[in-house]
């Protein structure tokens, strides 16, 4: 049987045909992306915002990996590179947006700066999905430039989708990635398919280390247990299972769980709600 072939990377696509400004400080590009597409690694001097309308996506940073289903959105602060590739084929809404010198997030009190600094997964809203598929996605270039009237609404548009973007809440979907070699390959091991093995001690063998030391590095690098990390894999991929409208039996032993109700007491425990909400499109 003929291997899969795997696409090659590509390089971001066309993100100067979209640059924002003071003028037009909220921009948006829609694209289809096909299942394993992945684009190289990357950065812009102006911030984005990640919005599955339909399939799932993975964006990979320095020290973490986050995944985007059509429930959810990922903020990227300014100038942090980030990888992306397809889960499933996805229909992208990406948002650029303008940021004043010294700021690197939507217009929020000072005790909540720092969380804008980092990337975050969010709750979308239904208004917040209405708002950005009635933005503007055409690229610089390529028509006559907006008229008044069109400025003028997608103005009002940008400024409902920051207020909207302010009170957008935060969900546990980032899974941290550490510097160290060793370990950074048994972490991409688990993400590629978290249920082949259940103990530390097997993930640890089919690496060839220890598990003594594979918790130490844990430790160090992540200040967390494997089990821990492990817990936020799983939920992650729960995410893209239920996207596929899976029900929640079946992907409780596709995640190697007895039963979904040992499934559910993982995700309470984790998040602090029920499968049906946390899961929920």
């Amino acid at each position: 049987m003929a291997a899969t072939r795997i696409p090659p990377p590509v390089g971001p696509l066309t993100p100067h045909l979209y640059m924002p400004d003071a003028a037009r400080p909220v921009r948006a590009k829609r694209q289809r992306l096909n299942t394993d597409t992945r684009v190289v690694p990357h950065s812009h001097p102006w911030a984005q915002l990640a919005v599955s309308a339909t399939g799932v996506v993975r964006l990979t940073v320095a020290h973490g990996t986050y995944i985007v289903p059509p429930s959810r959105a990922l903020w990227i602060p300014p100038g942090v590179e980030h990888a992306v590739s397809v889960v499933e084929d996805a229909d992208l809404l990406t948002l650029y947006m303008h940021q004043p010198r010294g700021r690197c997030g939507p217009q929020v009190a000072r005790a909540e700066e720092a969380a804008w600094r980092q990337c975050r997964v969010l709750e979308v809203s239904d208004l917040l999905r209405a708002l950005v598929l009635e933005l503007d996605a055409t690229p610089d270039g390529g028509a006559a430039a907006p008229e008044a009237d069109a400025l003028r609404r997608e103005a009002r548009l940008s400024a409902l989708v920051l207020d909207e973007l302010r009170r957008a809440r935060p969900v546990p979907l980032g899974v941290d990635l550490p510097a160290d070699k060793r370990l950074r390959s048994l972490c991409e091991a688990v993400l590629d398919d978290p249920a082949r093995h259940a103990t530390l001690d097997d993930w640890a063998r089919a690496c060839g280390a220890s598990s003594r030391t594979v918790a130490r590095l844990f430790r160090s690098e992540l200040g967390t247990s494997f089990l821990q990390w492990r817990q936020q894999v799983l939920l992650a991929r729960a995410v893209t299972l239920a996207a596929r409208k899976w029900p929640m039996a079946r992907i409780a032993t596709e995640l190697g769980y007895a039963s979904p109700s040992a499934f559910s007491a993982m995700v309470r425990r984790s998040v602090g709600a029920p499968p049906s909400r946390f899961l929920a499109s």
